[in-house]
Order: structure tokens, then sequence, then C-alpha cells
């Protein structure tokens, strides 16, 4: 099982990316899905999370209003759509998956990792 994280970059402030996470080896169609974000010397920190069928979502107090999370169960992908970026924003963003549909913010309730995504703002 991997999950594929792409769409990073180097973005001004003010700007936008879209994320997106591609699973692959089974279907995640039915599994909550998460992201996360970890700057150096910093804990990874829950940004946005979705539950099995894009019913509900949640977002870290940082990005709300900003972040977008959403998913496509038939291409079994998950996005991140980030706007008005700011240069806090910058980190390496990791997609994650649980086997559960139920969305839980905490790193310890995902079960599986992507290889992570850099995105760096500049001020």
């Amino acid at each position: 099982v991997q999950l594929q994280a792409s769409g990073g970059g180097l973005v001004q402030a003010g700007d936008s990316l879209r994320l997106s996470c591609a699973p692959s080896g089974r279907t995640f169609s039915t599994s909550a899905m998460g992201w996360f974000r970890q700057a150096p010397g910093k804990e990874r920190e829950f940004v946005a999370g979705i539950s099995g069928n894009g019913r509900m979502t949640h977002y870290g107090d940082s990005v709300k209003g900003r972040f977008t999370i959403s998913r496509d169960n038939a291409k079994n992908m998950v996005y991140l759509q980030m706007n008005s970026l700011k240069s806090e924003d910058t980190a390496a963003y990791y997609c994650a998956a649980r086997n559960s549909a139920i969305m839980v913010v905490s790193t310890r309730g995902y079960d599986y990792w992507g290889q992570g995504t850099q995105v760096t703002v500049s001020s």
C-alpha cells in the first residue's frame, strides 16, 4: 500500500496550490483520509481530514477558511486545495489513510502514510 502525494512547490504568499494524494495497492474509497504537515523542528500537525463518504470534513485552526479537502472516490484520489498561502504554511505535507471511515485528527489514528510533498511559501 502506498500513498503518493504530489503538487507541492515554491510559491509566493497569497498564491494557491492543490495537493493530490493517490493511494495505490488497495482502494481507500471507504477510508477516512487526512492531510498533515511538518515543518523543520516541529511536530507533525493535523491540517485537514475527510470521512470515508466525504460528508464530514475537519480542519486545523490555522487553515480554516483557506484550505479545502475533497475526495473523488471514483478515482481513488484525495485533494487539498490551499488558498491564500502564508509563509507559516511552509512544511512537508503528508497524506494519510485510516482503516476506518471515521475521521480523526491524531497522527496515531492513521494506518498508512505517504512520503510527503514540500510546500514552500515565500513572503
